[in-house]
């Protein structure tokens, strides 16, 4: 068994060196705005051939308006952001937490280009449901951009903690979020090839009714990575013990659970539900952080 153990720890070692270095950091960097600007670029030549009725009189409605392009590349730029929360995982649990709330940010950014593209200039704005939801958008889209900078205020004003420092439970701790996340990069390739394959085929071959779904759309691969990051944030609670037992820290990362659970559910909601349970999962989340960062700045002996 423990065998075992250690010939797994060699592969996602070998998987951490591969995938999660700064080199390759880099090159994924320079390979993603490659492929946003061949996928635009391809996506607009499906547009023109939809519209020379290539694809019939009635085309998916990613293929209805030039502005709808857009999606694609930014489809892309999410897939990136991914990849940086897997690589800061190891690093920082509050880096990690950010970059959920960033994705989930561009997916409410990238749902904005799809509802310009349906937008009806009527004296009718409140009336029309893909108006209204453009309005949502676009009030949710500044809510969460100033909810993240509140977020990242709080964690650069943290008190550095130097004796957490050093150790082998912090080693330990950091080593095993090294094996975490080594094993979710071939999770993370698998499922974006399984849930990209699966919408290609639903919309061109079985069932072209799915590609007029705007929440269809948005939680293709999120709603069941958004699962695997709920899994993650409940082994690194448990693991963490390894690293402290401090009430104040298991409290914070409850809460970074609670507030990862929360968007999953947003993916299976719609209008205002699903923009209530995206903002109240980042504005949970920004308060667990600063009440966190509260108890932190209390003297030691307060705490107990």
């Amino acid at each position: 068994m423990f065998s075992k153990l250690q010939g797994l720890g060699r592969i996602t070692d070998w998987i951490h060196r591969k995938t999660l270095s700064d080199a390759s950091r880099a090159q994924t960097e320079k390979w993603i705005v490659s492929v946003a600007l061949l996928s635009f670029f391809a996506h607009l030549l499906l547009i023109c051939l939809a519209h020379l009725g290539v694809f019939g009189e009635s085309p998916p409605e990613l293929l209805a308006d030039p502005i709808a392009a857009i999606y694609t590349p930014f489809s892309f730029i999410l897939i990136y952001e991914v990849y940086l929360l897997i690589f800061f995982l190891p690093a920082s649990i509050t880096q990690y937490i950010a970059k959920q709330y960033e994705i989930i940010t561009l997916i409410v950014i990238r749902r904005l280009f799809k509802d310009i593209a349906d937008l009806e200039l009527t004296a009718n704005w409140f009336q029309n449901q893909a108006d209204l939801q453009f309005t949502y958008d676009i009030i949710t889209t500044l809510i969460l951009f100033a909810l993240l900078y509140l977020f990242y205020s709080l964690i650069s004003g943290r008190k550095p903690l130097a004796v957490l420092d050093e150790g082998q439970s912090l080693q330990r701790f950091i080593r095993i979020k090294e094996h975490l996340s080594a094993l979710l990069v071939p999770v993370f390739l698998i499922l974006a090839l399984f849930s990209f394959g699966t919408w290609i085929a639903d919309v061109f071959f079985f069932a072209p009714g799915l590609g007029s779904s705007s929440q269809n759309l948005n939680s293709i691969f999120f709603d069941d990575f958004f699962t695997v990051l709920i899994l993650t944030d409940v082994m690194l609670l448990i693991v963490s013990f390894i690293h402290t037992q401090d009430f104040a820290k298991v409290i914070r990362n409850s809460g970074f659970i609670i507030s990862t659970v929360m968007l999953k559910l947003s993916f299976s909601a719609t209008g205002l539900v699903n923009i209530a349970l995206v903002i109240g999962a980042v504005l949970f989340g920004v308060g667990i952080l600063y009440l966190y960062n509260q108890h932190e700045r209390l003297p030691q002996g307060s705490r107990h």
